[in-house]
């Protein structure tokens, strides 16, 4: 089997040694950088901070902290795709895996034909998360920008007595005289007329 889809660079976090090498093995068989490997929850997160790696897999069991609590520190501090290893799939595992923002999952023993396209997905799955967060986030700016400009204009028709489109239209001109966006003069009218008040 052949991995057609370039070069990844995945990292793995295990604490049985002869697990890491069947996976390493796998991952390598299909043209799969390994550029990291650790035995513990904890070291995923330095792993994810030094390695950047495409995707973490990472077992659930593992001493000091688990592969799920370690998969909620990587999502909030170095965000990567998390493919989290499991030699069960009850259904609390698969709830708290889910909430720590796990992208994919594995049953053990692995079978080698589930493995790159669990990856794939798991990557694919992150990055459309990574886009949506993204647009949410734009879309909460523009939402704030437009309040913003909202107030301002309604101040400019009180203060002023101008209509709703003069008062646009004043916001727009000095926003543009001064090179400056309609949210940053908005809030620049919001604040004098507050220090007058």
């Amino acid at each position: 089997m052949l991995f057609y889809y370039g070069m990844r660079k995945i990292a793995i976090v295990d604490d049985d040694a002869s697990e890491r090498i069947v996976l390493k093995g796998m991952l390598l068989e299909n043209g799969i950088e390994v550029v990291a490997e650790g035995k513990s929850g904890l070291e995923a997160l330095e792993i994810c901070r030094s390695n950047s790696p495409d995707l973490v897999i990472m077992d659930v069991k593992m001493p000091g902290k688990d592969g799920i609590s370690a998969a909620a520190d990587i999502s909030k501090t170095y965000p990567t795709p998390v493919v989290l290893l499991t030699a069960s799939d009850d259904e609390e595992t698969i709830r708290r895996a889910a909430e720590a923002g796990v992208m994919g999952y594995l049953l053990k023993p692995i079978r080698e034909e589930e493995l790159v396209p669990t990856i794939e997905l798991a990557i694919s799955r992150f990055g459309e998360f990574v886009m949506l967060r993204k647009e949410n986030a734009e879309l909460k700016d523009a939402l704030k920008a437009r309040k913003t400009i909202e107030k301002a204009k309604g101040l400019l028709m009180e203060r002023e007595k101008l209509n709703e489109a003069e008062a646009f239209a004043r916001i727009r001109k000095i926003a543009m005289d001064k090179r400056k966006s309609m949210t940053e003069i908005a809030e620049v009218i919001i604040l004098a007329f507050e220090k007058e008040a």
